[in-house]
């Protein structure tokens, strides 16, 4: 039986504040900021999930941050996901947008002096690709690779993408200094995967030309960025920037009113509140991060079939508004489709109504008029807010209203995506956030094509019948699309084809809660980069 914690009161939250701050202090080690009379740090709480600083190996929110602090784009986004120039000061697409062409700007200079060109371009995104990483799969498409000049690189792809200059823009495909990294064991060729010997050396140093450079990371502790003062474009606003390790959002929020750091990453909306009549920003911004629930069909543990009348069951079963109220304080928008909204083809789609009486009606079609039991692994988090555990204890208490008993095992997330993979999970909740401004990802996990991650997960080889081709044959058509107009359609289409299968059931899009210092300017949540350093003053 599970029991819901208890309650956060004022004098609750004021106290674990206090412990959590002077935990962080006396086990982190927290190192005094310096820097000149005119300028100080940026210092910035997060709970940081850093799997490595080599741009081709990183995979984690943090990760998205450093990339494109340290290491330049050939392109970016602005505020409203717009394509800007950045290492390139122009691009162009053939008609079937099978090939790229960027022209360097000739001023952009690496942090040791050195010019940017073509062959660095060549030899990062070569090496992303056969470094065989998380975010290789950005570069997998890339056939040919050719340099005619110093400023100039033409990208061939395999097949027609409309969103290649968006996935451009990911951190993960940022421009190396292939000279310096070669020196300290970095390779790009097709041995790269078993020979490349330089994560080490990416740890405590970088080579890229961005505003920033490593100062020094301590792992679990902090990481540290200073001014690259050889920067070929304007200068970042700060001088060093300063991650510290906080996992707590109430530790986040005291050592923010203390004025121990600048910005706090990970404020939940809950935590939000106690910050309300200071002096400390607090924004609610929309985010393109969402939580879902997903259903194996295939699922070796399942008690009844999950067919597509007891997937609709379950989902209008969920009061989605209560779910948000209770998980997030309301902070947060309900979906339908998993593309984020915002995104190509993500707005528009109508909320599944909550009907309890009309899913007793689909589970009495089903053939299983009194319910059944279902199992729920799940991953022990709390993401963008949301803790996982209370969102499933809601949803068992909505379903146990149609008689259908939840069985709740929360487990760590390696264990999770363990069971998911191999004898699936009849009901699951997970968390996904964009690696670029596009559609396609979506798609292409939960599209349920075959051999797709969602339709492995899903059972597919148990029950072909989720198996749905269509929603590739969609995507294909998008990415060759003349237009963004066009290709909004097909995305849209492609979403809806994903929300009437009910394998994905996104639940809640959490809001983002940016909080920081009076003095701070500049914070933005970016689609690209995270938090953009670079725009940052205090």
């Amino acid at each position: 039986m599970k029991f819901l914690p208890l309650p956060l009161t004022p004098r609750r939250m004021a106290k674990a504040a206090l412990m959590s701050l002077a935990l962080a202090t006396a086990i982190l080690g927290i190192k005094p900021v310096t820097a000149n009379a005119q300028e100080r740090a940026l210092v910035i709480a997060r709970d940081m999930d850093v799997n490595s600083l080599d741009p081709a190996r990183a995979w984690c929110d943090t990760c998205q941050i450093y990339d494109t602090a340290v290491y330049e784009q050939l392109v970016t986004l602005d505020k409203d996901n717009k394509l800007q120039a950045l290492l390139a000061t122009s691009w162009e697409a053939n008609a079937d947008q099978t090939q790229f062409t960027f022209k360097l700007n000739p001023a952009a200079k690496f942090s040791d002096g050195s010019a940017v060109e073509a062959k660095d371009v060549k030899w990062s995104f070569e090496r992303v690709k056969n470094i065989k990483g998380s975010g290789s799969f950005l570069a997998e498409p890339i056939t040919g690779i050719e340099t005619p000049d110093a400023q100039t690189v033409v990208v061939t792809l395999n097949k027609p993408n409309s969103e290649f200059l968006n996935q451009v823009a990911a951190g993960f495909l940022g421009v190396i200094n292939s000279d310096v990294a070669s020196a300290n064991g970095a390779l790009s060729d097709a041995t790269a995967v078993d020979k490349d010997t330089s994560e080490n050396w990416f740890l405590t140093a970088s080579a890229g030309s961005g505003p920033f450079v490593l100062a020094s990371y301590e792992p679990n502790a902090e990481l540290r960025l200073k001014r690259n003062d050889a920067y070929w474009g304007k200068p970042a606003g700060v001088p060093e920037v300063v991650f510290r390790q906080v996992k707590d959002a109430v530790a986040q929020a005291q050592m923010l009113q203390s004025g121990t750091v600048d910005i706090a990453m990970q404020i939940d909306p809950e935590t939000a509140k106690t910050l309300e009549g200071t002096e400390i920003v607090v924004e609610r911004v929309p985010s393109f991060n969402f939580v879902y629930i997903a259903m194996s069909p295939g699922a070796k543990a399942n008690t009844v079939p999950l067919t597509a009348d007891v997937r609709e069951a379950i989902s209008i079963a969920i009061d989605r508004t209560s779910l948000i109220d209770f998980t997030l304080g309301g902070a947060g928008r309900p979906m339908a489709a998993p593309i984020p909204l915002g995104f190509p083809g993500g707005d528009g789609h109508p909320i599944p109504e909550y009907n309890p009486e009309r899913a007793k009606e689909l589970l009495a079609k089903a053939g299983v008029p009194d319910g059944f039991t279902i199992q729920s692994t799940y991953p022990d988090l709390n993401v963008y807010g949301v803790d996982f555990s209370l969102m499933m204890q809601k949803i068992q208490q909505d379903l146990a209203k149609v008689g259908i008993k939840v069985e709740l095992s929360p487990v760590p997330f390696a264990n999770w995506r363990e069971v998911a993979n191999g004898d699936h999970i009849p009901l699951t909740a997970v968390f996904f956030a964009p690696d670029f401004f596009g559609s396609s990802q979506y798609v292409d996990v939960f599209g349920l094509a075959e051999g797709s991650v969602w339709a492995k997960r899903a059972g597919s080889a148990t029950d072909p019948s989720i198996v749905n081709p269509k929603t590739a044959e969609l995507m294909a058509k998008a990415l060759a699309a003349p237009t963004p107009e066009e290709a909004d359609k097909l995305w849209f289409e492609a979403g809806t084809m994903m929300a009437e299968a009910r394998i994905i059931v996104p639940m809640v899009s959490p809001d983002l809660i940016l909080a920081y210092g009076p003095t701070i300017k500049g914070v933005r949540y970016s689609a690209c980069c995270n938090l953009p350093l670079a725009e940052i003053t205090n």
